[in-house]
C-alpha cells in the first residue's frame, strides 16, 4: 500500500520570527534554510520581503545557494481594498523577491472584513480572486492562508466556505485553514475541518497556533480529517504562545501515522541537531522536557521504570528514540533503584548482579546525599565514585590536603596541596583559580588531564536542607575531546562546592583512564 503523502511547510523565517525577543539575523536565517532544506521540507516561507529590508536581503541571497528538497516561498497579504494588484507594493514585492512560490494571507472571518478591512464581503472575496490571479499570471504557484477561518467559519459557515472555494477557482495549490488566535480544539477542528473537505474540491492546509495548548494536536486531527498539507514552525516558536510544533508533528505523521513525510525516514534523525540549532541561533534554552527530542524526552529516573526498560524497552518509551535521533538515558538519584546504577556501570564496562549488597549500600548513601542537597540527575559521574568506591573498585590517585582561594580587589588566587605537592595559581576568577592551581598540582603525575576542558559551570541554590543552613549546589561539565562529564560539590559555600565539583571532575577521570578495566563481579 503507497503512503498518502503530507506536505511541510515550515515558517520559522517568518511566523516563528514574529515570536517576542526573537530576532534571526540574515545569515541565521540562511542557516536555517539551509537545515530545513536538508531535512526535507517541501516549503521554507522564508519572510515578508514588502516588510523589512533584511526579509528582502535574503531572497537575494538565498539565491547563491543550490537547494536540493526545498521551495522557497515568500509571504505577503492579498491587495489593499483599493489598489489594482499590478498597483499592490506587497504582490509586486513577492514578484520583486524573484521566487516560484508565494504564500498570501486573506481574510475569511465576517468580523475581520468588516471591522478590520473596512470593506464588503463581496469585496473581500474579490480582493481575494484579483491577488491569487495576480501572481499566477506571473508564473507562480500560491499557497491561500484563510486567516482566522475557524473562527470565522463559527460566525458564518457558508461565508468562510465560499472564501476556501474562490481561492481554489482563482488558481490557489492550497488553500490552508489557520486557527490564527488560537483558540479552537481538537473536537472543533476535526468537525469542521471534515465539513469544509467534502464540500470543496481544494486542497486543504493547516496552520495553527498554540494558544490553548493544542496546536500539534490541531494539526494532527486537521490530516485526519482531510488535510494533506501542513504548515509550523521548529521547536513551535512565534506569536504570543507560538505555533504548531513540526518537531513534534512530523515524526507523529511518519512514525504513529504511517504518513509520507520529508524525503526519507533518514531525514527524522535529523530532527534533534535542527531543534537544537535553532534553539541556539533564538538565542533560547531547549526544553529538555520537549516531546521526541527533548534531553529528558527518554529519561528514566524511578527505580520502576529503569529496571522495566533495561528489561524491554517497550515497556515505558513509545518508539526507539534513535529513530529521532535522541537516546535513551538512565537517571541516578533518590528516586533510583540498584537498575538506574547498573546502567550506568554497564556504560563503563562494569557487569553486576542487581543483589549485590554493596550496590544497595551505594544507592543508600547517593539517597543520603540527595537529601543533603545533591541532583545526582545532573551530575551521575559523582554518584559513580561513590559507586566504584562501595564495590572496592576505586583507587586513590591523589588527596586534596588543602585549599584556600583569596577573591578580593581584583586579585583571584588559589593555593591547592595535592599530596605533597602544593601550587599557586592567579585566575580570571576564583574558580578558575582553583582550576589552575588543582591542575598544575595532578598534570606533572597524570599529564593526560592536559585534554581535560571544563564546558559549563552552573549554581543552583536549592534553599534550606534538612533544617540547616542553605546550600549550593555546583555542577561542572569536563570534556576531553571524545566524552562529556558531569561532577558537582554541595556546600554553604559556592567556591568549597566548585573545588569539590573540580575534584570530582578530574578524578573520575583518572578512574576511567588509568585503572578501571572490564569487569565482572557476581554475587
Amino acid at each position: 500500500m503507497v503512503k498518502k503523502s503530507i506536505e511541510i511547510l515550515d515558517t520559522t523565517l517568518r511566523d516563528g520570527a514574529q515570536a517576542a525577543s526573537i530576532s534571526f539575523t540574515l545569515r541565521e536565517k540562511i542557516r536555517i534554510a539551509l537545515l530545513l532544506d536538508d531535512l526535507g521540507v517541501d516549503y521554507i516561507e522564508a519572510g515578508w520581503p514588502g516588510s523589512n529590508p533584511k526579509d528582502y536581503e535574503f531572497f537575494r541571497e538565498i539565491k547563491n545557494y543550490s537547494l536540493k528538497n526545498s521551495k522557497i516561498a515568500a509571504f505577503a497579504s492579498t491587495r489593499k481594498k483599493d489598489v489594482r494588484p499590478e498597483k499592490d507594493q506587497n504582490l509586486l514585492s513577492i514578484l520583486e523577491s524573484d521566487v516560484n512560490s508565494a504564500v498570501l494571507f486573506g481574510k475569511s472571518w465576517t468580523l475581520h472584513v468588516k471591522e478590520v478591512l473596512k470593506t464588503t464581503l463581496e469585496d473581500n472575496l474579490m480582493i481575494i480572486a484579483d491577488s491569487i490571479e495576480f501572481l499566477k499570471d506571473h508564473g507562480l504557484e500560491v499557497i491561500f492562508d484563510a486567516e482566522h477561518f475557524y473562527q470565522g467559519f463559527k460566525e458564518d459557515p457558508d461565508y468562510a466556505l465560499k472564501v476556501v472555494n474562490v481561492a481554489g477557482e482563482a488558481g490557489a495549490k492550497v488553500v490552508a485553514l489557520a486557527d490564527t488566535n488560537g483558540g479552537t480544539l481538537p473536537h472543533e477542528v476535526m468537525e469542521i475541518t471534515k465539513y469544509v473537505a467534502e464540500r470543496t474540491r481544494v486542497k486543504l492546509g493547516v496552520h495553527m497556533h498554540n494558544d490553548s495548548g493544542t496546536a500539534v494536536a490541531n494539526s494532527l486531527v486537521g490530516v485526519v480529517s482531510g488535510a494533506t498539507h501542513v504548515q509550523g514552525t521548529i521547536n513551535g516558536i512565534g506569536e504570543r504562545t507560538g505555533n504548531a510544533d513540526l518537531i513534534q508533528i512530523i515524526p507523529n505523521l511518519a512514525i504513529k501515522m504511517g504518513y509520507k513525510v520529508l524525503k526519507e525516514n533518514e531525514s527524522l534523525k535529523k530532527l534533534r541537531t535542527v531543534s537544537s540549532v535553532v534553539y541556539e541561533l533564538a538565542g533560547l534554552h531547549p526544553n529538555p522536557f520537549q516531546p521526541y527530542v527533548g534531553e529528558n524526552a527518554f529519561a528514566h529516573k524511578a527505580g520502576v521504570h529503569a529496571d522495566a526498560v533495561m528489561k524491554n524497552t517497550k515497556a515505558y518509551e513509545h518508539i526507539d528514540p534513535t529513530l529521532i535521533g535522541n537516546q535513551r538515558k538512565v537517571i541516578i538519584s533518590e528516586l533510583s533503584g540498584t537498575s538506574n546504577l547498573i546502567n550506568y556501570l554497564e556504560k563503563i564496562g562494569i557487569k553486576i548482579e542487581k543483589k549485590e549488597e554493596k550496590l544497595k549500600r551505594a544507592l543508600s548513601i547517593i539517597k543520603e546525599l540527595e537529601a543533603r542537597g545533591y541532583s545526582f540527575d545532573l551530575a551521575p559521574e559523582s554518584a559513580l565514585l561513590i559507586v566504584l568506591k562501595e564495590l572496592g573498585l576505586y583507587e586513590k590517585f591523589f588527596d586534596l590536603k588543602y585549599w584556600k582561594v583569596i577573591n578580593e580587589d581584583k586579585l583571584a588566587l588559589a593555593v591547592i596541596k595535592v599530596n605533597s605537592r602544593v601550587e599557586v595559581a592567579e585566575g580570571a576568577g576564583p574558580i578558575n583559580a582553583a582550576d589552575l592551581a588543582l591542575r598544575r598540582c595532578l598534570v606533572k603525575d597524570f599529564p593526560e588531564l592536559e585534554k581535560v576542558k571544563l564546558t559549563d559551570y552552573r549554581v543552583i541554590l536549592p534553599g534550606e536542607v534538612k533544617n540547616t543552613e542553605s546550600v549550593v549546589r555546583v555542577t561542572i561539565e569536563f570534556n576531553d575531546g571524545d566524552r562529556t562529564w558531569r561532577t558537582e560539590g554541595v556546600s554553604t559555600s559556592v567556591i568549597e562546592a566548585s573545588v569539590m565539583a573540580l575534584t570530582d571532575g578530574f578524578d573520575y577521570y583518572l578512574q576511567l583512564n588509568k585503572k578501571l578495566k572490564p569487569l565482572f563481579l557476581k554475587d
